[in-house]
């Protein structure tokens, strides 16, 4: 593999640094895919990544992580797995896939560069500062997504919990946490996998559902439930709710009722919990479901609806929002804190900054990263 460009470049008179005139900030999957598309475009770009390496944080999520939508739907522009990859990749597989595709299209990654700040110059344009020095460039696009700013709730009696609290975004294997009681806190898609997996390791594990999730099949007759989703997308919303109130009605006949409270709102609404692991593992009696959080005690929690348990760990499985640290204060957001858009891709604010990675759906994070990787590098041109 090609070690990544250092972050050294020709000084500007007031020592800024003479750079590409489109800068991408993060070199996870949305910044290489823009990487790419905008060099097809004969664009000059340099992604801007703070980690080691490219997609850093692929590198430190946990070691059993599986993409939950199939290889076919998961991949960038201009590059298809290997043959051989499995139907859902492993972490391991689609980090190799992320390293050959920045080989291949020669993606200049300047690593070891942490933009702390993003600041409009005059007109147009932008000037960075970052752990290397300023940058400035005329185009900048943001490709941070969301793994690197959990949300980590505080809790009333926190300070006196005697365990340990993390997010699960610091979970790796289950072995520290043998012979432990741990709760997870949250039953998304993270949550649900490590509680699962603890089931095999911990004394117990119990899980705090607030809300509750729409649980789906991981596959349907041998096909991924993602390619579903992505096809129903097409289809008038009354087909779309009939479709998946049959899917429904034929997964409750044969599993019985749902072991996993359902929200008020519908699977393709928001992102579901993709799979039976923790369903199954409630069933069973190897993970307890408890309802949400009251408070923390010194050995344990109190729950709302007045039980009590012991744990000596929890694990945050609490979301995630976007990192736009860089321009705090710059952009508008949305309630859920994205950057308001026009277009998907496209700033509200500024005609110069742009967003990839930013867009989440019941038809995949990698999906959305590819379609929009293509709208910005074009409006770009």
């Amino acid at each position: 593999m090609a070690e990544a460009t250092p972050a050294i470049a020709p000084q500007r008179a007031g020592g800024r640094e003479a750079d590409a005139p489109v800068l991408i900030v993060g070199a996870g999957p949305a910044g290489l895919a823009t990487g790419r598309e905008l060099g097809e475009r004969g664009i000059r770009c340099r992604v801007l990544e703070r980690g080691p390496t490219p997609a850093p944080v692929w590198h430190n999520l946990y070691d059993s992580l599986r993409l939950h939508t199939g290889r076919h739907l998961s991949t960038l522009p201009g590059l298809r797995y290997p043959r051989g990859t499995s139907l859902f990749p492993s972490r391991t597989e689609f980090i190799a896939y992320l390293e050959r595709y920045r080989d291949m299209f020669e993606i200049d990654v300047a690593t070891g560069t942490d933009v702390a700040r993003a600041t409009p110059a005059n007109g147009r344009g932008w000037i960075l500062e970052t752990s290397r020095g300023e940058y400035e460039t005329g185009t900048l696009v943001i490709a941070t997504g969301i793994v690197s700013s959990p949300v980590i709730p505080r809790f009333e009696g926190q300070d006196a919990f005697q365990g340990t609290i993390r997010h699960s975004v610091k979970y790796r294997r289950p072995d520290p946490f043998r012979d432990r009681r741990v709760l997870v806190v949250g039953c998304g898609n993270s949550g649900a996998e490590i509680a699962s997996e603890l089931a095999g390791h911990a004394r117990s594990v119990t899980v705090a559902i607030r809300t509750g999730a729409n649980v789906v099949p991981l596959t349907i007759a041998g096909v991924p439930v993602q390619y579903i989703a992505y096809g129903l997308r097409r289809l008038p919303a009354p087909a779309r709710k009939a479709v998946v109130a049959l899917i429904r009605t034929l997964v409750d006949a044969r599993r019985g009722p749902p072991q996993i409270p359902r929200p008020p709102w519908g699977p393709l609404d928001r992102i579901p919990l993709i799979g039976f692991h923790l369903g199954d593992a409630i069933r069973d009696g190897r993970v307890r479901a408890a309802p949400g959080i009251a408070c923390l005690t010194a050995d344990g929690a109190r729950f709302v609806d007045g039980t009590a348990d012991r744990f000596d760990d929890v694990i945050l499985a609490t979301g995630f929002r976007p990192a736009l640290q860089p321009l705090e204060g710059v952009v508008r957001r949305d309630s859920a804190g994205f950057a308001l858009r026009e277009g998907r891709v496209k700033s509200a604010d500024r005609a110069d900054l742009f967003f990839v990675g930013h867009n989440y759906d019941s038809s995949g994070g990698i999906q959305n990263i590819a379609r929009d990787a293509v709208l910005a590098a074009g409006q770009i041109a």
